[in-house]
């Protein structure tokens, strides 16, 4: 037993020790900051009226259900697109905490791309997100209550707070845009353009193993 656990071990810091080397910092990632986050994450910078963010979903839910063990994905609204007023953009970070939230959560950010980018019908007031919630199974009750909640208000400024730190920095300047344990970006134009998605995913398992 002792044998196949020192195997295992070797195995899996040789995988490791090939991922450092094929992984340049400055080409392949960024650090775009001196401290980690508390616990390990993946959090994706994203708009829901970015047409690549659409296109990218799918490959972000995937992403989301392959990280290792403790690590977190987090989804981060950006409220920089010239798309709606910075209210309104606001007010759709407080829709993606609520839809969190809830158990039909990759349901009703799919109905929120759907309704901007599909359907094409703008989003102007409260009211029009709390129908995209009820026409999804929320009860108009329960969406008022979590949407005016305190919690729900401070973790959508805590997502303006990341995103206005980031740009500061010159780190974010599109979406969307990936940062692990809050100091490595992705530089998806530097990974393997013949196998993109695998490349991006073991890059984003490399970086969420670094201190």
């Amino acid at each position: 037993m002792k044998k196949l656990i020192t195997l295992f071990l070797v195995t899996a810091l040789a995988a490791f020790s090939s991922q450092a080397a094929k992984y340049v910092e400055g080409k392949h990632y960024t650090k775009v900051s001196e401290t980690a986050s508390a616990k390990p994450e993946v959090r994706e910078y994203f708009s829901f009226y970015c047409p690549h963010c659409l296109r990218f979903e799918p490959f972000m839910q995937d992403l989301a259900r392959s990280l290792p063990e403790g690590v977190s994905f987090e989804k981060n609204h950006v409220d920089f697109l010239r798309a709606a007023s910075e209210q309104v953009q606001f007010d759709i970070t407080k829709a993606l905490v609520v839809a969190e939230q809830l158990p039909q959560k990759n349901q009703l950010i799919g109905a929120i791309f759907n309704e901007i980018q599909v359907q094409r019908r703008p989003i102007t007031s409260q009211e029009d997100i709390r129908k995209i919630f009820v026409m999804n199974g929320v009860e108009g009750e329960k969406f008022d209550k979590l949407f005016k909640s305190f919690a729900v208000n401070s973790q959508a400024k805590k997502q303006k707070k990341n995103q206005d730190d980031l740009v500061a920095k010159r780190a974010l300047t599109g979406v969307p845009t990936i940062v692990v344990n809050g100091k490595y970006r992705v530089n998806a134009n530097e990974l393997d353009r013949a196998d993109f998605l695998t490349d991006y995913k073991n890059i984003v398992v490399y970086l969420s193993q670094l201190d």
